[in-house]
C-alpha cells in the first residue's frame, strides 16, 4: 500500500475528547470538553419542535438561510457597531471548527507562516498544518497571560500571513485589552496581515472585563476574518452553528471552500436559532450574571481544598497548577484524576507548544449541584496523591 498523507501524520486523536471517554469510563464528573450540563432557552428549544413539523427540512442556501443570516448580522452590528451586509459578508458553517479551517483555506496558501498564541485551543496548530502553513508560537505569559509585544513583532517579520487571536482565550480566559489588540492591529497593517478571529466566548466576561471587537479597530475591518459560532452563547455544542464575518472579497472565497466542505449548515437548527438571535440584552445580562455565578463557586470551592490556579477574565475555563503534585506526565495525572478522584480534566500540554506538565484545564460550565459533587470529589485529592 502507498503511504498515507504526511501532512497528518504528526496528529492525534483530540485529547479533549479523548478525556471526555476518559470520564466515561471512570463515571468521572466531565470538566473537560467544554460544554455544559443544563438545558438551552425554551425559546429555541420550543422552536425547533414546532420545525420538526413545519420544516424546513431540504437544503438552504449554502451560505446560510436568509432569515438566520439578517438576524446574526443584526445582532452583531448591535453588541460591534459593526454594520454587517448579510449578504455578502456572511458565511454559516457547520460550527467554528469549520468556520476557522474554511476562513485558513481561504487566505492561506502552502509555505505560508500563521501566529499563533500559546496556550491555545488545540485545533488552530492542526488547522495551520492542514492549511499547508507553518505555525509561528508566541506565548502568553502566565499568571495574567500578557505576551511580549517585541516578540509577537519578531513573529511578523518573519513573514507571517496571519494571526489567530482567540478572544476571551480558549484554555487560558485571558480578555485581550484595548490596548493589546491595538498592537496586534498596527502590527497585522505595519506587515500586511490578517487576523483570525476565534470570538466563540464573546458573550462570557467577567467584570470589569470588556470584550472588543479587533475588527472594529481603524483599517482592521478589510483584513479580519472573525469565526464564531452559536454553541457557547446559546448552549446548543452539538447543534454546530458557526459563522464568518469578513469584507465580501474574503467571504466570497469562504463560501466556495465551505460549499465543498459541507454544502450547507442544518436548515431546521439554523431556523430554530433565530429565536436565540433576536434574544434583547437582558439574555446576555442574565447569561454573564449566571457564568459568573458558576465561575466564582467553583473558584472558590478551588480555593478552599488549596489548589493554586490562575483566575479567567473570559470563557468558562480555569488552568489549575499541578506543580505541587510533581507529576512528570499531565495526562497521565488526569487519567489518574478521572480514575481514582472522579473528575474529569484536560492536560495542560495538549493548550501550550513547548513541553510543559504544570497546568490541567477544568471547565465549570455545569449546574451547581454538579459543580458541589466535583468539589466535593477534588476535595480528597491531597489525600489520594499520596500513593500516585
Amino acid at each position: 500500500m502507498k503511504e498515507l498523507s504526511k501532512r497528518t501524520e504528526v496528529f492525534t486523536d483530540s485529547v479533549i475528547r479523548r478525556m471526555t471517554r476518559i470520564s466515561n469510563q471512570y463515571n468521572a464528573i466531565n470538566l473537560s470538553q467544554g460544554y455544559p450540563d443544563f438545558e438551552p432557552p425554551a425559546e429555541i428549544t420550543d422552536r425547533l419542535a414546532q420545525v420538526a413539523s413545519e420544516g424546513p427540512h431540504q437544503y438552504a442556501t449554502t451560505w446560510g438561510a436568509q432569515n438566520f443570516r439578517e438576524a446574526l448580522a443584526k445582532k452583531h452590528e448591535h453588541f460591534s457597531g459593526m454594520k454587517v451586509n448579510p449578504d455578502t459578508e456572511v458565511v454559516i458553517t457547520c460550527g467554528s471548527t469549520e468556520a476557522m479551517m474554511a476562513a485558513m483555506m481561504a487566505v492561506i496558501n502552502p509555505g505560508d507562516k500563521v501566529v499563533i498564541f500559546s496556550p491555545f485551543y488545540e485545533n488552530y496548530g492542526a488547522d495551520t498544518i492542514l492549511s499547508g502553513a507553518e505555525p509561528i508560537y508566541v506565548p502568553l505569559n502566565p499568571p495574567d497571560f500578557g505576551f511580549d509585544a517585541n516578540a509577537l513583532e519578531d513573529s511578523f517579520k518573519s513573514g507571517a500571513k496571519a494571526l489567530i487571536l482567540c478572544n476571551p482565550s480558549n484554555p487560558c480566559g485571558k480578555v485581550f485589552t484595548r490596548d493589546e489588540l491595538q498592537i496586534i492591529a498596527d502590527l497585522a497593517i505595519k506587515y500586511d496581515a490578517y487576523v483570525i478571529t476565534d470570538e466563540v466566548y464573546e458573550h462570557i466576561i467577567y467584570a470589569p472585563y470588556k470584550h472588543t471587537y479587533i475588527a472594529t479597530l481603524p483599517g482592521m475591518r478589510e483584513r479580519t476574518i472573525e469565526c464564531s459560532s452559536l454553541s457557547k452563547t446559546y448552549s446548543i455544542t452539538g447543534w454546530r452553528l458557526g459563522y464568518v464575518i469578513a469584507d465580501e472579497g474574503i467571504t466570497d472565497r469562504v463560501k466556495k471552500v465551505h460549499d465543498f466542505l459541507t454544502v450547507g449548515a442544518a436548515a431546521p437548527l439554523m431556523e430554530a436559532a433565530v429565536a436565540g438571535l433576536n434574544f434583547k440584552d437582558e439574555y446576555y445580562l442574565e447569561l454573564q450574571r449566571h457564568y459568573t455565578h458558576m465561575k466564582e463557586l467553583f473558584l472558590d470551592g478551588l480555593s478552599r481544598i488549596g489548589l493554586t490556579y490562575t483566575e479567567p477574565q473570559g470563557a468558562y475555563y480555569v488552568l489549575v497548577d499541578i506543580s505541587e503534585f510533581h507529576c512528570k506526565n499531565d495526562l497521565e495525572f488526569c487519567e489518574w484524576l478521572a480514575r481514582e478522584v472522579g473528575v474529569g480534566a484536560v492536560p495542560g500540554s495538549s493548550f501550550f507548544s513547548h513541553n510543559t506538565n504544570q497546568f490541567i484545564r477544568f471547565h465549570f460550565a455545569k449546574k451547581d449541584d454538579t459543580l458541589n459533587l466535583a468539589l466535593d470529589r477534588l476535595s480528597n485529592i491531597y489525600s489520594k496523591a499520596k500513593k500516585l
